[in-house]
């Protein structure tokens, strides 16, 4: 009763103790009275949204950035010339956020791909590699418990012979198990017993018991084998598949995604690039129109003020009006306007071209892709031009490559792959357990734990006991559990049969995607270069009818309406030709973004992180042993392939994936070819599947107008315009699929920029000093090498000889310096529109 009244009085004391700092420390008294008096500051203080306490991150381009550029600044942008190679590499190098269009970064941030996704999918702590391997590591357990009784028992022979016990016990336990990639589990254990107790019937009044057993559990049918564990892992659950092989392929799985989000990522940036480059060209159509409209309206106002002919107040006011309106245009395409532009699956899969955007919105759009300050007191401006080239992909080898080299058909094959192993070892779950269990003991008893003297009795010592190996035990047998019905695994592997059913739909359905996408671009690079010719056409026919009807109109004989109509169609043809440039370059990008090759057509390539040492030590120890490899008839054995090897980003002539076998030549039918326009052809009985050499583009003779399709004119027989040829075909490593390494660029590589004249045949083509090309794909569109470099290996022919100066020589002609007036080409840099100062005084 006395302790009963003496533990209660401490428990009283102890409470006020218990219950004071909780509530003292997380409000004070005065809170605690208005919480009580007033329900409306609890409501208050409940509801408010609070701010976390998170480190903030600058990494110096976001809250020291600069006022953006707008249409109000005056001072003279310092002019940054960017090439698109460099503006790629800034991207790759700064970008962490991959492909951030449309602020995705702040609407759905879980749905951005960044460069950390790869790490973070192998380094998942559930379904990542380490995280599979983690099954088999050896778990070292121990455990140690002192115990004291003292207890009454009401029958002596279980008191052994006593009915007040007393007992002092110690426990001590220590095991090492292992799993191995056999489903078998080993067990090594050691237990250390000591009892003292006040017993009758002991012969010691304590006594020490050691025991070293060893233990292994094999499953020989459901769990068991090298196979499931390597796809399922030590997993009991029908459906939760999660081995070594499966973490590998969600591995390889989180880098086909990378790959995509990497391709995209270049794709927008050349989009971006492009996008700027028209945006330049743009507001200088726009200037030049501007400029025209100012002209012809100081005249007319000129005439106005004097009250001569021609200066009527409705011309004055109509030519006003016009020079007000590419006013406005000048500012829009200047600052630009906030609308969506170019970038992937807009449309296309690589990016159809949107030309609503001017020269300030597009050049932040492209500083954010490439992960560079927004502003920085510099303007951007694109060093590259648009090839001219004319670019012919051959469509069999075009669409083996796409289907072979798309990340997502890769990325959905790997899927495909995975929902196969996991049906495979969800078969297992359908099997019964069989264990078989054998245990090997080895006991030691013993008055104390270690005998003491030189010549110690038999039960002295409980380790020298155990060392003489006069007590040992051995234990076989077999354990065997099945659940009647087998429900969950049936549904398992009906679930692993639809969803290997409909990733292989899946997979069909995203072929046929690419087979459709594939042929728009193949078919808009023919659209764009076509246009390409009919723009520059238009251009010229709209420069020169400015030029006659501005003579017409100083010689009172056309109205101001013609005049005017004319500035603008040829405001508008100049903006159209620029656009069709911009077109064609991204058309064919956006080839190469479908054939699955922008990367390396950009120069480009993946690799993975090294691996821990141990790995590479591992591997170097299953090489070695795979001479004398033992193959036990029991054990099963893994016949099936994961891979077809390591993924070629770069294909070069030699090494291009087989093409499908064509039928017999007999057993196609041999009908004549449905005659093409404009097709120049040897014979008629050319064969059907001969390709295509020239096409020429001249009208027929008795055609009265002439088409220009190439810029520069020179008169031809009979005062008739001459009409160039197309442009050479010097571009056609598109066709072959072909990138380059290990070799040099070609020292003949030159620049052909639209506003000067291409060199004559025979003119030396020479690199300008100091400037080096990368032998790339992308150098040679950009930079239009003539001849491409060869790989150095003996005996190989070169994969380019039937297209080398192939077909017609582009040789623009000068434009003769009566006409220059009036057919200036403003491709060169971009001139300052007049300030809003200038243009109050000219008014």
């Amino acid at each position: 009763m006395n302790h009963f009244l003496t533990r209660l009085m401490l428990l009283l004391a102890v409470a006020p103790t218990l219950l004071g700092p909780g509530c003292s420390s997380f409000m004070n008294k005065s809170i605690q009275d208005e919480f009580v008096d007033s329900e409306e500051v609890y409501q208050q203080v409940a509801h408010e949204i609070e701010y976390p306490n998170v480190d903030s991150i600058d990494e110096g381009d976001t809250i020291g950035t600069m006022a953006p550029s707008s249409v109000a600044s005056s001072a003279t942008p310092d002019y940054w010339d960017l090439s698109l190679q460099e503006a790629v590499r800034m991207a790759l190098e700064s970008s962490k956020v991959l492909g951030d269009v449309g602020g995705v970064s702040l609407n759905t941030p879980a749905a951005v791909t960044t460069k950390y996704d790869p790490a973070i999918t192998e380094s998942d702590p559930r379904y990542g590699v380490p995280a599979a391997l983690s099954a088999y590591d050896a778990t070292l357990s121990a455990s140690t418990f002192f115990e004291k009784n003292d207890k009454a028992l009401n029958n002596v022979f279980f008191g052994g012979g006593t009915r007040l016990l007393r007992q002092d016990a110690m426990v001590i336990q220590a095991q090492l198990t292992k799993r191995a990639m056999t489903g078998t589990e080993f067990t090594l254990r050691d237990y250390i017993d000591y009892d003292a107790n006040n017993s009758p019937g002991n012969q010691f009044p304590h006594a020490y018991q050691n025991n070293i057993e060893m233990e292994f559990r094999h499953p020989l049918l459901r769990g068991g084998g090298i196979d499931f564990n390597q796809l399922a892992g030590p997993s009991n659950t029908p459906g939760v598949i999660n081995g070594v092989i499966i973490a590998r392929m969600n591995t390889d799985i989180s880098l086909g995604e990378f790959e995509i989000a990497v391709r995209n990522l270049v794709s927008d940036v050349e989009n971006a690039y492009w996008d700027l480059y028209f945006g330049y060209r743009d507001l200088d159509a726009k200037i030049m129109a501007r400029d025209s409209a100012l002209e012809t309206w100081r005249r007319i106002h000129a005439l106005y003020e004097n009250g001569r002919r021609g200066g009527e107040a409705e011309k004055e006011a109509q030519a006003r009006e016009q020079y007000f309106r590419y006013q406005a245009e000048v500012e829009n395409a200047l600052s630009g306007r906030l609308l969506n532009g170019t970038h992937t699956n807009n449309g296309s899969q690589g990016g159809t071209f949107q030309s609503n955007h001017g020269v300030y919105v597009a050049e932040r759009r492209l500083r954010k892709l490439m992960g560079i300050p927004i502003n920085d007191g510099r303007l951007i401006r694109p060093a590259d031009e648009p090839s001219l080239a004319r670019v012919d992909f051959d469509w069999e080898e075009t669409l083996v490559e796409s289907l072979d080299r798309r990340p997502e058909i890769r990325r959905q094959r790997w899927a495909i792959k995975k929902y196969e192993l996991e049906l495979q070892a969800n078969e297992n779950f359908l099997l019964p357990e069989l264990d078989l269990i054998g245990r090997y003991r080895w006991r030691g008893f013993g008055k104390n734990f270690l005998a003491e003297g030189s010549n110690p009795g038999p039960y002295e010592g409980a380790l020298n006991t155990l060392f003489d190996g006069n007590l040992q035990e051995w234990q076989l047998g077999l354990e065997f559990s099945v659940p009647l019905g087998r429900r969950q695994a049936h549904a398992a592997m009906r679930n692993a049969e639809l969803q290997l059913a409909r990733s292989r739909a899946i997979l069909h359905e995203q072929e046929r995607t690419v087979v459709q996408s594939l042929s728009n671009a193949i078919a808009d690079v023919d659209r764009a270069y076509a246009v390409m010719q009919t723009s520059f056409n238009r251009r010229h026919a709209a420069r020169q009818e400015v030029a006659a009807v501005q003579a017409a109109y100083e010689s009172d004989n056309a109205t101001l309406d013609l005049l005017l109509e004319a500035q603008r169609r040829q405001a508008e043809a100049d903006s159209s030709y620029y656009r069709s440039l911009v077109e064609y370059a991204l058309a064919i990008k956006n080839v190469q973004f479908e054939k699955g090759s922008l990367l390396s057509y950009n120069n480009i390539f993946l690799a993975e992180g090294g691996w821990p040492q141990k790995a590479y030590m591992d591997a170097a120890e299953r090489d070695r042993l795979k001479g004398r490899v033992r193959n036990i008839a029991a054990a099963p054995l893994y016949t099936d392939e994961i891979s077809r090897g390591v993924y070629p980003q770069l294909l070069t002539p030699g090494e291009a994936p087989p093409e499908p076998v064509a039928p017999a030549a007999e057993a196609m039918p041999q009908t004549p070819a449905p005659p093409v326009p404009g097709v120049k052809s040897e014979s008629a009985a050319a064969p059907v599947n001969e390709k295509i050499q020239s096409i020429d583009f001249s009208e027929p003779a008795e055609s009265a107008a002439a088409i220009q399709n190439l810029q520069g004119t020179q008169p031809g027989p009979g005062g008739t315009p001459f009409i160039p040829p197309a442009p050479t075909q010097r571009e056609a490593s598109a066709t072959l699929k072909a990138a380059f390494l290990g070799t040099e660029a070609d020292s003949s590589a030159v620049t052909l920029p639209l506003s000067e004249p291409a060199p004559q045949p025979g003119a030396n083509f020479n690199s300008s000093p100091g400037v080096e090309f990368e032998p790339s794909l992308r150098a040679a569109r950009q930079h239009q090498i003539p001849e491409f470099p060869v790989r150095g290996r003996a005996g190989e022919q070169d994969p380019f000889k039937n297209y080398r100066n192939s077909g017609p020589r582009w040789e623009p002609v000068a434009i003769p310096a009566e006409q220059q007036r009036n057919l200036r080409d403003f491709s060169g840099e971009v001139k300052r529109f007049p300030l809003k100062e200038a243009d109050s005084s000219d008014r």
